[in-house]
């Protein structure tokens, strides 16, 4: 078989394409690239859908602070009992908890603020492998889009507290920091838990990223390192009562021309 070489001073006309197939199963194929005009837009009202969705049931949930954590711990594990010692003492100052909704630090948060008397939130994803809701929430919302839910994770809180975790943790403890240092959020506390999980990361970030100039000393500084539950709920407080403007009163009511109804919460039937 001979091949036909086009001569050098021709134009070769070689486009890539996408292969336009219609999605799947859905969500799997949403990051890989285009797909039909009308799957797209059947996706892009999912996800505003998905979105008002979260914003009508979160208006009302109170000053949140968000718990991060690995799923992983159980809770004869000394970092599920850090975490439920600081679910609790959030809880005491006021604060509504709000974690990702599945087990191990996420439930041991919501635990403690339920011992407390608080109130527990879990914005839970759906996942291949389903991640059910902990039974320590008084509410849930499940969400398809994990770009969706971090969205509400960050809108509705006053403070992150990071205790060790994987890779979601750390994703969303650098993405804080980066909204922080881009002011997309300002004034944020941020407190890590957990000093001997951690100290290599902060220590990384100061002894390369700051040397090397890819961060200023500021960018990092304003994260807080503590073991101590209780320093960590006060320091979220003072700051939430300081800058924020956070204080004790009345909750904001629903109106009933908004269709803001009792029944728009969704209660844990597992709940304890």
């Amino acid at each position: 078989m001979n091949d036909q070489v086009a001569p050098a001073d021709e134009h070769v006309d070689k486009h890539v394409r996408w292969d336009l197939q219609p999605p799947a199963n859905g969500d799997t194929e949403f990051l890989v690239g285009p797909g039909g005009r009308l799957d797209e837009l059947k996706r892009a009202y999912r996800i505003f859908a998905e979105a008002m969705r979260g914003f009508r049931r979160l208006h009302f949930v109170g000053p949140c602070v968000t718990v991060f954590g690995s799923a992983r711990f159980r809770e004869n594990h000394r970092y599920y009992q850090m975490a439920q010692r600081v679910g609790h003492k959030l809880a005491e100052h006021g604060f509504t908890v709000m974690t990702g909704g599945g087990p191990g630090i996420m439930e041991a948060a919501n635990r403690g603020a339920r011992e407390a008397g608080g109130k527990s939130i879990g914005c839970n994803i759906e996942l291949p492998h389903e991640q059910e809701p902990n039974p320590y929430l008084d509410e849930w919302i499940d969400f398809r889009y994990f770009f969706i839910r971090k969205v509400m994770l960050v809108k509705y809180s006053y403070a992150f507290i990071a205790l060790p975790g994987g890779f979601g943790t750390l994703d969303e403890v650098f993405e804080t920091a980066t909204l922080i240092q881009t002011q997309k959020i300002k004034d944020f506390p941020v407190v890590l838990m957990g000093s001997e999980f951690w100290e290599p990361l902060i220590d990384f970030v100061k002894d390369t990223l700051v040397q090397q100039g890819t961060i200023d000393p500021e960018d990092f500084d304003r994260i807080i390192l503590t073991d101590s539950a209780s320093a960590a709920a006060q320091h979220v407080k003072e700051v939430g009562m300081r800058r924020f403007g956070l204080s004790y009163g009345p909750k904001t009511r629903k109106r009933w021309w908004l269709l803001e109804h009792p029944r728009d919460a969704k209660p844990n039937p597992g709940a304890k």
